[in-house]
């Protein structure tokens, strides 16, 4: 079976949200069409307590600046996706009627957790994987936010799970918070022997 996980499709990613993607709105309509063409719609939810380890506040350092975080390098970031905020919420304009479970990562403060299997040191495992494996899913289609962290993650993630896994380019955006990113993101990923699809070739 095909699963669709949608990746952290929250106010806080969008535009006007504490890391907004200026063009992260436009993908809530092709991930909808998406959404009708799956079974099984799954989404993960970043989740952080108020004073995660990853917001830049916590270290009187500046968003962007990298750390040595428990011996994983971090990536600061401003408060973002705080537990109950208005910007850890999905958007409205997302079908979340079709979500069948939601699976929410970045929950222990000391570690930041960009995939939706395991946090990034891969010490906890958010049981995405054994939940596919349970329902017969072999092949998993990630769509959300953002291409270059979250979605990337979980790609790699999904793929080394032994799930044939695909990306739908156009229903993701990303941060790029250095120029080529994306791109880089991108390449890694079919390298890893990720498909790289369009939303056109899955909902026409």
């Amino acid at each position: 079976m095909d699963a669709l996980i949608l990746v952290d499709i929250q106010y806080d990613f969008l535009p006007g949200g504490a890391l907004g993607i200026p063009s992260a709105a436009e993908i809530v309509p092709l991930v909808n069409r998406l959404i009708a063409n799956f079974e099984l719609v799954l989404a993960t939810q970043d989740w952080h307590p108020a004073d995660h380890a990853s917001f830049a506040v916590q270290h009187s350092l500046s968003p962007g600046e990298v750390i040595d975080l428990d011996g994983l390098e971090q990536v600061l970031w401003p408060v973002h996706c705080v537990q109950g905020s208005r910007g850890a919420e999905f958007s409205d304009e997302l079908n979340t009627d079709g979500i069948g479970k939601v699976f929410r990562k970045g929950t222990n403060q000391r570690i930041d957790s960009y995939s939706g299997f395991f946090d990034n040191g891969h010490r906890h495992d958010t049981g995405l994987a054994d939940y596919l494996k349970s329902e017969g899913v072999t092949r998993v289609t990630l769509a959300g936010l953002a291409t270059d962290y979250c979605v990337l993650f979980t790609a790699m993630d999904s793929i080394s799970a032994g799930f044939e896994t695909r990306v739908v380019v156009d229903a993701c955006r990303g941060v790029d918070l250095n120029a080529g990113d994306v791109d880089l993101a991108l390449a890694k990923m079919q390298t890893a022997g990720i498909e790289l699809v369009q939303s056109a070739d899955l909902a026409p």
